[in-house]
């Protein structure tokens, strides 16, 4: 940016930060979205509320109020901002990602904070863990909402909720079913996605696939090696099932004896004639930092185990792709779309949640998103929206000046279009070998 548009923006910031007017009752009260926004977005260290605060000019303590006892409605702000995405920002190639994130914290006192897994330092640590969900299109990306895990040691301690304020109906969750809050509540503003995307975190929980299947939510996620199924589904009975041949017998659904088990994705690349016959077909999939991303498929139709070990009555699709560069790499992907979508599509959804990590490290890095310091869980919940409000500001402003783009390639929706996807690299028949 040069000098004329870097002064641009304290009055576009102003413009911006009015369109959430209405969420706050009193002017006072309003005046503080600036005072914070303009600190996160500063040039500052450290960009908790008593930095922000003495850089203003104001005192701390009346900026620790706004966060976390002054009046003002921080729901209507989260909504706003999504009413703003699903507006100006809708694309028919629009993709929402789900994942986590956590902030390394000490002590005890804050909201949701114990000994688990912490993903910013790689290891089981003191630490507090929040779910969002995202949005990327042509280029554009940016959090659309985020809430804590609270996990079952303080879901069963009312008292230290109440102390952390944290609200009596805010009980434990497993993290998909707040994703699944998330969606729900981003799609009710208006929000549509093309597509879904997810990591093995969030692949491996059934009820999760189920939910946005029931939603007629196209998406290809990622799941684990270890997710089982079959590629030609067993016949069901619902015969009923007598011990010993007695008594009346159950009328349970159950698979017919003598059909082959549910085996893992892992083992049906290895194993299954319908894989192992089927040659590498390479892909490029997006031009990165260090030149094209070229990753080979293969692709079957999959029927997944259910919670009783039956099949799903509808199939998935399932897609295993291997890095060119370094075969032993090998990612599994369910996907849910009409059967006749391109494999290409499949992947490049599949490969498309590297904004989630972006939006992480820019908030983190830029805006102090792991910088909060408070022990209530108003604070904590307001202090999440409003570094997503600061960081759609700085997602909008990059669109705007036409920087550079970064994002994904176009993707196709999913029922086709005529958006260019990603390249098959020229392969012989039967080899898989890339010219």
């Amino acid at each position: 940016m040069n000098k004329n548009q870097i002064c641009q923006l304290r009055p576009m910031l102003s413009v911006y930060l009015k369109r959430f007017d209405d969420c706050f009752a009193r002017q006072d009260t309003r005046a503080h979205l600036q005072v914070y926004v303009e600190g996160q977005l500063s040039n500052l260290d450290r960009k908790s509320v008593e930095p922000i605060a003495k850089a203003a000019g104001v005192a701390p303590r009346t900026l620790q109020e706004f966060l976390s006892l002054l009046k003002w409605d921080e729901d209507q702000a989260r909504d706003r901002l999504q009413a703003i995405v699903a507006a100006e920002h809708a694309s028919p190639h629009a993709v929402g990602f789900v994942d986590e994130t956590s902030f390394a914290k000490q002590g005890k006192k804050t909201p949701g904070v114990q000994r688990q897994w912490c993903n910013c330092r790689g290891k089981k640590d003191n630490c507090i863990v929040t779910v969002h969900l995202g949005y990327t299109a042509d280029g554009f990306h940016c959090l659309l909402d985020g809430e804590l895990y609270l996990p079952e040691s303080w879901s069963e301690d009312r008292e230290r909720c109440r102390e952390a304020a944290i609200p009596e109906t805010m009980t434990y969750r497993p993290k998909w079913k707040i994703a699944l809050e998330l969606y729900d509540r981003a799609r009710s503003h208006g929000v549509d996605f093309a597509w879904m995307t997810f990591d093995e975190g969030y692949g491996s929980k059934p009820g999760f696939l189920r939910a946005l299947r029931d939603s007629r939510q196209p998406f290809v996620g990622e799941v684990p090696r270890s997710f089982t199924g079959w590629i030609e589904p067993p016949q069901v009975t619902r015969r009923p099932f007598r011990r010993n041949r007695r008594g009346r017998g159950r009328k349970t659904p159950r698979i017919v004896s003598g059909s082959p088990p549910a085996r893992s994705v892992e083992y049906h690349l290895e194993h299954a004639p319908q894989l192992r016959r089927q040659p590498w077909k390479p892909y490029r999939i997006r031009d990165g930092e260090q030149g094209p991303m070229v990753w080979e498929a293969k692709h079957v139709m999959f029927y997944s185990a259910d919670e009783q070990g039956l099949p799903d009555p509808a199939p998935w699709h399932l897609l295993i792709a291997r890095n060119v560069l370094n075969p032993k790499e090998v990612k599994y992907f369910l996907g849910d779309a009409p059967r006749k979508t391109p494999v290409g599509t499949l992947l490049l959804v599949g490969f498309s949640r590297w904004p989630v990590e972006r939006c992480f490290e820019d908030q983190k890095g830029e805006l102090g998103m792991d910088h909060y310091e408070g022990r209530r869980y108003p604070g904590l919940k307001r202090h999440l929206i409003l570094t997503a409000v600061s960081y759609l500001f700085l997602s909008r402003v990059r669109k705007v000046q036409g920087e550079k783009r970064r994002g994904t390639d176009r993707l196709p929706g999913p029922h086709g279009d005529r958006c260019l996807g990603p390249v098959l690299v020229a392969s012989t028949a039967g080899s898989g070998s890339a010219h």
